[in-house]
Formats: structure tokens, sequence, C-alpha cells
């Protein structure tokens, strides 16, 4: 999310809304359909005004009582045929537009996969779960209510309009006068209620963060005895919310309160009027009374302005807060033309890369600098460094979850930049230091390193990750994890990470300290069956531990940003003092060591720059 919520801007809601049309021109003959049909039945309750007076001036004025039996089934007749009508109405947009809210939803969905991690890193879930649920619902509703009653209640009212100057044009005067007034507070009122509309919609999405945050992290909340803070912060943002909520209701109130009284006022005025023109004789008591009738079947479609127009203002803030999203730049892909990088070799190489997050101050120095670096083809590269030195950074780059900013990365010579993001990931496979599950099968998780791998292949991964606890759990491969997986220990979380990243027999792999939630015994039988793996691929492994280096032919180590030193694990040992303090806590030489005497000048150089991930 934004640092802050959208500013408000002299958007026009009209204007916002129909950016929803992409979404309403499937449906819209039903609507428009709908939307006469409205009308129709609308324009059918100012008949029952010229009925009564026919009824007053004919039947009750000449004692028939067979023609007011007569007025009073045309009355009824006219009830029922608008209720039909009206019932109709609302046939013919249920559906279709359920259909638009899953086809946004949808949208948005799909896009949300394509956005870059840089923009997930900036908004928080909760906003997009409020955009995805409470704004389509909102949408949902405006469309199958509100709009159409806008036009069907301008409608009336023009209709209405003309009906009653047709009558007696001196008491139509009388009743137009509110409004222009009406139109001033009107245009106050949306201005103000857009305001404060963003405002709650915003506050709703701070909401659901904080309330998935501590649903996600309950183990966290129980663990310190944190329930009661996190409580009080719930409370103080549903206290934030309500105040805003309450806003909305007074302007909601104050403005109905002024629709609904000046009319009643226009209505009074005419009534004195109109009765002492049917005392001078000017005018038929049956025609005071049809103009009274269609003045008080006037007063919904005016009254109802506030409120349709306040559901108009949250609707257009609910577009704007879905198309934020939705104009969010999708990762930028290439055409798919397997370019070959000049002069690069195979293998994995990495020439001159930089790297600098999109919300890194400007003018910081960047997370990574001038990295080159080659991987041989079939050898298996560990990358190590201090904490934050980017090294995670670093394995990110190579799928593309980030762009490098400056040099680049070239796989078997064809420099990734030219890659469609699809065959890259095809043809690289990560496993991350947190492994992350989802609320599927085992063996689906396993499957989302290669769909279309056989149960042979699932188990040979298995087999790899040494994660024969599958088989003793209740459905074996069709055991629902959980949300996270949350159901199974870490450890066994980060086997199945791994399982899925070697599922495939990728051509790269890239694994992020894959095996630092194993116990010794477990990661000895993990690297043993590791080795085999990493003989048939090209790989880069984050480190931290001597035992997850040894799967590595070579040692490259990050400090400042930079590749500052590359060889085997005992070279390094030997000659680097940083890579023996990082290794083992002890200076080359059997020198003292640094965990009580001091820290090598080296490793003390070693930064924590800001920024890095």
């Amino acid at each position: 999310m934004p640092q802050k919520p959208a500013e408000h801007t002299d958007r026009s809601a009209v204007r916002s809304l129909l950016r929803l049309w992409p979404y309403v021109r499937p449906v819209r003959v039903r609507l428009f359909t709908a939307a006469f049909v409205a009308i129709l039945a609308s324009c059918l309750s100012l008949v029952i005004p010229l009925i009564l007076k026919w009824m007053v001036d004919g039947p009750v004025a000449d004692r028939d009582p067979g023609g007011v039996w007569l007025g009073a089934l045309y009355l009824l007749l006219l009830g029922i045929a608008e209720a039909v009508l009206f019932g109709f109405r609302r046939w013919l947009v249920a559906r279709p537009l359920a259909g638009v809210e899953a086809s946004m939803r949808a949208d948005l969905y799909r896009h949300l996969q394509r956005l870059p991690v840089a923009f997930h890193d900036r908004w928080p879930s909760g906003q997009l779960l409020s955009r995805g649920t409470t704004d389509l619902m909102l949408l949902r509703m405006f469309l199958a209510f509100p709009l159409t009653f806008l036009v069907v209640n301008a409608a009336t009212i023009l209709v209405g309009f003309l009906i009653l100057f047709a009558q007696d044009w001196s008491l139509g005067l009388v009743l137009l006068a509110p409004a222009v007034p009406l139109i001033i507070l009107c245009s106050v009122f949306e201005t103000k209620y857009s305001l404060v509309a963003r405002k709650a919609q915003d506050q709703v999405g701070d909401l659901t963060t904080v309330v998935e945050e501590s649903v996600l992290g309950i183990r966290i909340v129980k663990g310190f005895g944190r329930h009661r803070s996190q409580a009080k912060a719930f409370k103080a943002l549903s206290q934030r919310l309500r105040s805003t909520e309450l806003g909305k209701a007074r302007l909601l109130a104050g403005i109905w309160a002024l629709i609904t009284t000046i009319p009643e006022l226009a209505i009074g005025a005419a009534l004195v009027l109109g009765t002492v023109q049917v005392a001078d004789g000017s005018l038929s008591a049956g025609t005071l009374v049809a103009f009274l009738s269609t003045a008080l079947a006037l007063r919904w479609p005016v009254e109802s302005i506030g409120f349709l127009l306040a559901m108009s203002q949250e609707a257009a803030t609910a577009t704007d807060r879905y198309f934020e999203v939705m104009d969010a730049a999708e990762e930028e892909d290439t055409a798919g033309a397997h370019v070959k990088a000049p002069e690069a070799p195979a293998g994995m190489v990495f020439e001159g890369v930089e790297f600098r997050y999109p919300d890194a101050e400007p003018g910081s120095p960047p997370v990574l600098a001038r990295i080159d670096l080659h991987v041989r083809p079939g050898e298996t590269m560990a990358l190590v460094g201090g904490t934050g030195s980017g090294k995670t950074t670093l394995t990110a780059l190579v799928p593309r979850l980030h762009e490098v900013t400056g040099g680049r990365i070239a796989l078997d010579g064809e420099d990734i930049a030219t890659m469609e993001r699809s065959r890259l990931r095809e043809l690289v496979s990560v496993a991350f230091e947190e492994p992350t599950l989802f609320s599927a099968t085992v063996g689906e998780n396993v499957l989302m390193g290669a769909e279309g791998a056989d149960e042979d292949q699932v188990r040979r991964a298995l087999a790899v990750a040494q994660a024969d606890f599958v088989d003793r759990l209740p459905q074996g491969l069709d055991t629902e994890v959980g949300e996270q997986g949350l159901s199974l220990s870490g450890g066994q979380r980060q086997r199945l990470a791994l399982a899925r990243a070697v599922v495939g027999r990728p051509r790269f792999l890239v694994l992020d300290d894959p095996l630092s939630a194993l116990d010794v015994h477990t990661e000895t039988l993990v690297e043993a069956a590791l080795r085999q793996v990493l003989e048939e691929t090209t790989a880069v492994v984050v480190a931290h531990r001597p035992s997850t280096v040894m799967l590595a032919d070579r040692v490259a180590l990050l400090s400042e940003g930079r590749i500052t030193a590359v060889g085997t694990h005992q070279e390094l040992l030997r000659s680097n003092a940083e890579y023996a303090w990082l290794m083992s806590g002890a200076e080359p030489g059997g020198g003292p060591d640094p965990l009580t005497t001091g820290t090598p000048a080296a490793a003390q150089q070693v930064p924590v720059e800001e920024g890095t991930r």
C-alpha cells in the first residue's frame, strides 16, 4: 500500500464509474432493459394521481358508486403491474451482476499474480483483500440498485414535473423553486462525502490487515502473551473506523434532513396556494388532489437523492481503489526471442550486476554493486556472507523476482532479460529459507515445482529431501497441510519446499539456506541425497554453515555488496580472514577465537546496509 491513503483529488465520480464499462458491456442489454422496466414501473405510479383526478371530478362529484369501484379496480391493477415490473427488473440484473463481480475479482487475482514482488513488499495484504471483497461487493450493490434508480428517479422527476405543469403551471413553479438550493447542497455533500468514504474504506483495509496478521501470527501472539496489546491495537483501529462511519452517518443525516424538509415546505406552500385557487373556483378539487398526489409521488425520488449520491460516491471510491491495483504495472515480459548474450559462457553468469530496491532513498548506495561471478555448467557455487550482505537479494535476481538495475545475468549464454518469465522459471527452480506452503495436499504443494510430474517423480523428490514423514501422515500425499503448512514442523515444511524445488530436475537450481531448520542427522541424510541432484544441475546455494558449504564445488564470498573472493572452502579458509571468521569463528592459522578476543578487521568492515533483505 502507499505509505499513506491516497489524497483526495478533484476526480469526477462519473469518470471513475465509467471505468467499469468494460465489465458492464457484456450485460448491457439486460441492464438497459432493467432500467427501462424500472422507469415504466415508476411512471405507472404517476398515473395514479390522474385516476384520482378522474374519480374526484367524476364519480365522486356525481355520486356514482360504480365509477368509484371502477377507479379502485384501475388503482389495484396499476399497483399489481408496478410490483410485477419491479420484480422483473430485479430478476434481470441479479445473475449478470453477480457475473460482473466474479469477473472483476478474477481479473484482480490474475493481475496480483503478475505484479512484481516489489509491489507486494509495499502493500499490506489486508488492503488487497478488502479491494477484492468489500469494494467489489459495493460495486455490485451499486450496479444493482443505485445506478438504475439514479436514472429511474431522474426520469420519474422529469415526467412528474411535466404532469404538474400540465395540471397547473403556477403550482408547478412553486414546487420547482427548491431545485437550485438542492443542487448546491448535493454538490457540497458529494465533495465532503467522497473524502470520508475513501477514508473509511482505507481504514477497513487497515483493520483487515491487523486481523489477518493476528490470525497468521497467533503463535507469536500467544507465545509472548501479546493478546492484550493486539486487542488494544485492534480496538484503536475499530474506534477510528467507528468515528469515520459516524461522520458518514452525520453527513448523510444532514443532507437527508434538508432534502426532505425543503420539498415539504414547497408542497405546503403549493397546498395553501391550491386551496385558495379551489376556493376562488379557478382550480377544480380533482386537479388539486391529482397535483398533490403527484407531488407526494415524487417525494421518494427526490428524498432518495442523498442516499443514492452517497452510494454512488462509495462506489466511485471503491472503483478508484480497485483500479489503483489494476493500474499497477505488471512484470515486463519479453516477446520470447531467444537472444544469445554476446560472449557469455555457458552456465550461470553474473556480469556487473547491480541492484537497488525501488523504495530506496535517492542517492543511497546499491545493495549489490558490480557483481561478477561465473558458475560453470554442472557446478555448485556456495554463496557466503555476513547477515544483511545481500545473499538472498542476489539469488532473487536469477528467477527475476526482482529486476537488476545494472549489468546482466546470463544462463547458458542467454540473457535472462530477453527470456519470457514462464520459460525462465521452467529453467530455474528455487527453494527459500522461509518455506511457504499452500492450503492444499502434500502432493499438490510438491507439484507446484513441476506441474506435469508423475507420482514417481514426486516420490523421488521426497526421497531427496528425506521427507519420508509424508507416509506417516493420515492420507499420505493426499494429506491437507493447512494454511501455510502450519500443521507441520519447520523442518518438515523446509523439506517439502526442497522437494518442490528438485521435483522437475531443473537445469538451474537456486537454494537459499535450504537446510537451516533441519537437525544435524537429517541434514546429513539430505546432503547425501542432494549431492546426486546437484551433479545434474548448475546451482547456487546460500550457505551459513560449513556442512552446507561442503555441498559446493566452489565458494563465493559476498561482502559490502561485492564478490570479494572465490575459491574452494579450504582455499578461502587459509587465505581469507573474513571467510574463516564466518565459517569457524577463528582466524586462519589457529589464531584466537574472535568470539572472545574481538572480530577481525576484515569482518568488522562488513556493513549491514540499510534496505538489504
